[in-house]
């Protein structure tokens, strides 16, 4: 079962924009570690379904794992790594 999730959800609706005109959609290529102050956020490296040559890291609220896709509502910014 493929698992659809929504990022940052509300910024998109306050903020008005999204680039390059709608959602983009990006696989799930590897866990990295958990990150927060209480480890509630996930940090993953996703590759775009759409240019299967790039993929960024992102930081993902709630359960996720490899093989899921992630709806990508702002594309450009990369989340900073773990130490």
């Amino acid at each position: 079962v493929i698992q659809v999730k929504v990022e940052a959800f509300f910024a998109f609706f306050h903020s008005g924009t999204m680039d390059k005109g709608g959602p983009i959609l990006a696989k799930v290529t590897k866990i990295l570690g958990r990150t927060g102050s209480q480890g509630g956020v996930i940090q993953v490296k996703v590759e775009f379904l759409d240019d299967q040559s790039r993929s960024i890291i992102r930081n993902v609220k709630g359960p996720v794992r490899e093989g899921d896709i992630l709806t990508l509502l702002e594309s450009e910014r990369e989340a900073r790594r773990l130490r």
